[in-house]
């Protein structure tokens, strides 16, 4: 192919959690076709097969080093539905500490650690290189340094909200805390006030270095704010709940389709798998009736991501997905920022409009959802939570029952479904947040939302594909 008329292959991408490849078409320097490849079978669903239902909680966690909080949550969930049991109101405040802190340790990570070398030029040492020859890097020698030595601040901001989570989910990454029926832990005073020191640390670099940095960064990128805005469709499952009903939560579920609010319906959830290396019998099912069989070399498939949809549509889920469903007000470094960096008076989320589908305003989303999980925290769980008081329910495993769990990942809507029989796990299903996101076509040839996103991105110089990487890590893939 000429210059003019190429494919290009990054595989793998880099700076992400997990195996994935990207597929490329450019003509006239952008992208006008894309192809997501899922290259790993890791087969959890199969694995947990005739185990003891409480196995699933720790197992299903060992899906992702970055997150397995949230797939112990939706794995707890599913059990507490199939099990039939209500937790206790500290038992639902203790979980959200556990997992309130993971979401700030993760969306740090994602930016300082993953992302951010996209936009900042480090020393010529790893992890900065190796880098693209020519990385389109635009901050001056001043405001890069000042980068870069946030980079090495916010490991240690990190490990911060890693003890956070350790001091009532037991260790991490890996918790052991968080169990069917609610926590292992009662917070003691002792803990909770070591919890709190640690926050206050967390919550004052969010507030006085991540958010600013971001808006900052984003001005020097401000084109950006134009590229990748995909199908803009989303969808959010609802995530920290906020009263004992579970009906209440800080991030609220819901659907967004071709310009329309809709109610979310967890049965027009279905997963697609013609292009997927499963057998064609794993297509067209709802989670509940999922099954998990490779097929390797299967002739069209490309990933071993199946196509999840919603009521037909491709969603895009994460930070961008909940805070455009829940539409909170935003932060007053944004309102500020927005001003003073791009001239938009924005008091709420959808204030920023079509702007907030494109690489750029993914990590403002993030951004903002960290300052609001932070507020939350504190003022909110932190001031509920009983010292010594139980955060544990017993409950019997039954002969039979099926449980599903709705939750939202860092990176976006997770979804865990058990079936158990003879007391045993007949069934297991996990619909988690990439496969929203980084799915390959489904069986009516639409792309996935990552390789939508992907259409239209300039890339000038095919040696050099930096916004491709640029588009896929704003997902936090």
């Amino acid at each position: 192919m000429s210059e003019k008329n190429v494919k290009i292959s990054i595989d793998p991408v880099t700076r992400i959690e997990g195996h994935l490849k990207a597929e490329v078409k450019v003509e006239n320097g952008v992208v006008t076709d894309a192809w997501m490849s899922g290259g790993m079978f890791r087969g959890f669903e199969n694995i947990l097969i005739g185990r003891d239902p409480r196995d699933a909680t720790q197992i299903v966690q060992r899906i992702c080093g970055v997150c397995p909080t949230a797939h112990s949550t939706a794995s707890c969930l599913a059990l507490d539905d199939a099990f039939g049991v209500k937790l206790t109101t500290n038992g639902r405040v203790t979980r959200n500490l556990i997992f309130g802190a993971n979401y700030l340790q993760s969306h740090i990570l994602h930016f300082y650690h993953l992302a951010a070398l996209d936009y900042v030029a480090g020393p010529d040492v790893a992890p900065f290189v190796p880098r693209y020859e020519k990385s389109d890097l635009r901050l001056t020698p001043e405001l890069n340094k000042v980068a870069v030595d946030q980079y090495l601040e916010a490991l240690n901001v990190r490990l911060v909200a890693h003890e956070m989570v350790a001091l009532f989910g037991g260790k991490m990454p890996h918790v052991s805390g968080q169990v069917v029926g609610g926590t292992t832990e009662i917070p003691s005073q002792q803990k909770l006030d070591e919890y709190t020191k640690r926050f206050k640390l967390v919550r004052k670099f969010i507030e006085e270095t991540y958010v600013p940095t971001v808006y900052v960064i984003g001005k020097a990128y401000a084109d950006l704010l134009k590229v990748g805005d995909g199908y803009k469709n989303v969808i959010s499952f609802g995530v920290f709940p906020m009263d004992d009903s579970g009906k209440e939560t800080l991030l609220k579920p819901g659907v967004y389709i071709n310009g329309k609010d809709v109610a979310f319906d967890p049965a027009k959830i279905k997963e697609y798998a013609k292009y997927s290396w499963f057998e064609d019998s794993c297509s067209n099912l709802h989670p509940s009736q999922g099954k998990t069989l490779p097929k390797l070399g299967k002739p069209g498939a490309y990933s071993f991501i199946k196509a999840p949809r919603y009521d037909g549509h491709p969603v895009e889920v994460g930070p961008l997905a909940r805070m455009w469903v829940s539409n909170p007000e935003l932060s007053p470094m944004g309102k500020k920022q927005l001003k003073d960096l791009f001239g938009i008076n924005a008091n709420r989320f959808r204030d920023l409009g079509d702007l907030a589908f494109s690489i750029m305003g993914r990590h403002v989303a993030r951004a903002e959802e960290t300052y609001l999980v932070a507020k939350a925290i504190e003022e909110r769980w932190l001031k509920e939570v009983k010292p010594g008081k139980e955060t544990f329910v017993a409950a019997s495993i039954p002969d039979s029952a099926e449980g599903i769990g709705f939750t939202e990942a860092p990176r976006g809507s997770l979804l865990h479904y058990v079936n158990i029989k003879d007391k045993k796990i007949a069934n297991y299903q996990i619909v988690s947040a990439t496969l929203w996101n980084a799915n390959p076509r489904d069986d009516m040839g639409k792309r996935g939302p990552m390789e939508q996103a992907l259409i239209g991105t300039p890339v000038p110089d095919a040696k050099n594909p930096v916004n491709v990487g640029r588009v896929i890590r704003a997902y936090d893939p």
